[in-house]
Parts: structure tokens; C-alpha cells; sequence
């Protein structure tokens, strides 16, 4: 049986946020296994007015939420304001074990719930003093991508989607299956959910367009011997200006985003092969088998061997 996500939509729809989630869990082709079907529902069926200002015909209703194991709330633009049928249709979802994952203002409806008391949620910024004065037991973040409780995942702006449904690819299926769409789809390199929903604009010199062409260029060199001075070279830039980037941008230094891409490179091939530990080690740039036994013990507080082994 395919995981059956259903995102529940509402008028004016913000069509980016539903594409881009759709493109995650759609179909990639024959060379990419499908595990997703992907479908929409509105309280209203039938046609739903876009920011576009076009209309997007929504057959199905709440009673779509009954059979979701992932409810997509992909905004919520009619308001903080939720429906006492909606609210029914959503709990009921997540008492019976169904994620919630709301983007943006979708954050409203799991929020209306008591889903988020007591816990951290991603925000987007302009709604941060809104949900502060409505909920104020949830702990508003506006600074990571996404925040992901499990059974309750909030993302903060809408160019975080694909970051939020990748994860949940990874939850899923492994950081292989989540790494195979990312590159189908041209998404940035994995980003975690700490990482920042924009940079910090400097006091003084240019403000950097964006660090994703170096980002690039390092994860097509992971097998190099690359250091910190070597990505401040190809950037142009000094080591300290780097890392200051770097920390701006996706709130960690340049060294430890290097060695997260080289442990999810790491999980991608023990998922994926049967290279040996020290054949993965050299593809990877972690040198040998017993460096990379530790790092990726430190990380994940497993070992390779039973990290594979959990996936066959």
C-alpha cells in the first residue's frame, strides 16, 4: 500500500507550496520507486479560487482525511480562524496516527488543536507575534526551515516545502530514496532543520546572492581531501568571511556541513550498495573505515553495520 498523503486546501490556495509538495511525492519515473499518492481536499469540493487567480477544481472533501496517513496543510489563507468540522476532520486524522504537516500559515490548524503546546514550531516570521498572542504554550521559532515532532511537522516560509517533504522522505524510506528525488528535482543539497529561513543581511561589503553554487561544488568533491581554506579559495573569500557566511546562512561552520553531507552520502551508499565500509569511506572523504566508523557513530549513535543492516 502506497503512504496516502492528502493536502487540505482552502481559497485563496497558494499553488507553490502544493506543487512543490507534490513534486516530492509524486511520480519520479520508473527508475525511482513510488511510495506516495498525492491528492487534494477542500471543506468546500469543487472549485477553489488560486493566488493566481484561476480557479483549481477539488473533488474530494474532508471525508479524504479519513483514509490520509500524511495530512498536507500547505497554508491556511482564509485566516488564524478554523472551521469546527475541520478541526474534528484533522484530529481525528492524527488520533489514529496520521502525520500533520503544516507550511506556513497552515501552522493555524494544528495549532488550534493544542498539536503544538509545548513544543517548538517553525514559524513564518510575519505571523510569529500573531501565534505568540494566540498560542502562547507553542514555542515559535522564525529562524529554522522546519521543525518535525514526528507526528507534527511546521516548515516556516514556503521555499521551505521541499526541505520539510524531503525530510519526510527520510523518515520514511531512508536518505537514499530522499537524496535520488532531491537530485531529480535540481533541490539544494540536504538541509536540516535547524538551518536558517534567510540570512542575517551584514552591516557593511556585498550581501552574498547565495552560497548554493559552492555547496555544489563541495558535494561533487567529497571523495577530495577538501578543508575549510579550500572552500574559502573556491569562494573567493577569506576563511573568516566564510565561515561567517556559512553560520549567517545555514547556522552551522563550513566543517560541520561538510562532515553532515559526508554522513549522509555515508547512509545513501549503506542503504543503497554493498561496498564495504572502507570502500564507502574513500568515496566520502572520511579517509578509512575506522574514522569512519566514529564520525558516523557520533552522529547517528549507531554503527554502518547496523545501520544497513536496518534497511535490508
Amino acid at each position: 500500500m502506497k503512504h496516502r498523503v492528502v493536502a487540505l486546501v482552502g481559497p485563496p490556495l497558494e499553488m507553490y507550496r502544493v506543487t512543490s509538495a507534490s513534486a516530492v511525492f509524486g511520480d519520479h519515473g520508473p527508475d525511482i520507486p513510488t511510495h506516495y499518492d498525492f491528492a487534494l481536499c477542500a471543506e468546500t469540493p469543487g472549485p477553489v479560487r488560486t493566488t493566481m487567480e484561476v480557479d483549481v477544481i477539488v473533488e474530494h472533501g474532508l471525508e479524504a482525511l479519513t483514509t490520509a496517513d500524511t495530512v498536507l496543510i500547505p497554508g491556511w489563507c482564509p485566516g488564524p480562524e478554523v472551521s469546527p468540522e475541520v478541526g474534528a476532520s484533522v484530529r481525528a486524522a492524527h488520533s489514529r496516527g496520521a502525520r500533520i504537516v503544516a507550511i506556513c500559515s497552515g501552522i493555524y490548524v494544528p495549532a488550534s488543536l493544542g498539536l503544538l503546546d509545548g513544543r517548538a514550531a517553525a514559524t513564518h516570521w510575519e505571523l510569529t507575534a500573531d501565534l505568540a498572542a494566540r498560542y502562547p504554550l507553542i514555542r515559535s521559532d522564525p529562524s529554522v526551515l522546519y521543525v518535525d515532532h514526528g507526528d507534527v511537522a511546521t516548515a516556516g516560509a514556503s521555499a521551505t516545502t521541499v526541505d520539510l517533504c524531503l525530510n519526510q522522505v527520510r523518515r520514511d524510506h531512508g536518505a537514499a530514496l530522499a537524496m535520488r528525488i532531491g537530485r531529480q528535482l535540481a533541490a539544494a543539497p540536504h538541509r536540516e532543520g535547524s538551518q536558517r529561513q534567510f540570512p542575517r543581511l551584514p552591516t557593511t561589503g556585498p550581501v552574498p546572492d547565495s552560497l548554493a553554487p559552492l555547496l555544489d561544488w563541495i558535494t561533487a568533491r567529497l571523495d577530495q581531501p577538501l578543508t575549510v581554506d579550500h572552500m574559502a579559495a573556491r569562494a573567493g573569500l577569506s576563511r573568516r568571511t566564510l565561515t561567517r557566511h556559512f553560520t549567517d546562512q545555514l547556522g552551522v561552520s563550513p566543517g560541520r556541513w561538510l562532515l553532515d553531507r559526508r554522513i549522509a552520502s555515508t547512509r545513501a551508499l549503506l542503504e543503497e550498495t554493498d561496498l564495504p565500509v572502507g570502500a564507502i569511506a574513500q568515496r566520502v572523504g572520511l579517509s578509512s573505515a575506522v574514522n569512519l566508523r566514529r564520525r558516523f557513530r557520533a552522529a547517528l549513535d549507531t554503527t554502518p553495520a547496523a545501520y544497513r543492516r536496518s534497511f535490508r
